[in-house]
């Protein structure tokens, strides 16, 4: 059994690492907690978390190739491949070969697709005032500034960011 130190919520089962990390162990929480509870709010629409962002996509930008989703959304090409046969299968998305070219595959929302976007769009709205429940203004400004921060930390684009191979995120 490894040692156990306390957390940051006062908990004695904590494994050192992530109490030696309390910043890093508070970030994994709440985006576990936030996606659990974006899952459950878009469980009604037929989508899974995650799925609703490659959506969005094709409804702001209309019809991409996948390469392309793939690179916006920074995610794995195998991750995006499954999401996406998932999506054709529920008859929110259409993928065919480019015009172009014929090995570059397009993606397309189809009608059902199109008819989620203001479900979703309120989906996220629920979500936000959820997360933000009793914070000011205020709150919420210095939360994004401090999250950007991180983001650039974490992304290296930072001009104080430690250069670490290790960390790179492909985007």
């Amino acid at each position: 059994m490894p040692p156990t130190s306390e957390s940051i919520q006062g908990r004695t089962d904590a494994v050192p690492t992530a109490a030696e990390a309390p910043l890093g162990e508070a970030l994994f929480r709440a985006a576990r907690v936030h996606r659990i509870v974006a899952g459950n709010l878009l469980r009604e629409t037929g989508l899974y978390p995650g799925q609703e962002l490659l959506m969005m996509q094709l409804w702001e930008h209309g019809e991409q190739r996948q390469a392309d989703l793939i690179k916006t959304l920074g995610l794995d090409p195998s991750t995006v491949t499954k999401m996406l046969q998932r999506l054709e299968q529920s008859g929110f998305v259409t993928r065919k070969p480019s015009d172009r070219d014929r090995r570059a595959v397009v993606v397309s929302a189809t009608r059902a697709g199109q008819a989620l976007r203001d479900r979703v769009q309120q989906v996220w709205r629920d979500l936000e005032t959820i997360t933000t429940d009793g914070f000011t203004d205020e709150e919420c400004d210095r939360a994004m500034r401090l999250l950007a921060r991180i983001d650039a930390n974490l992304n290296g684009t930072s001009p104080t960011a430690v250069a670490d191979p290790r960390t790179t995120v492909d985007q």
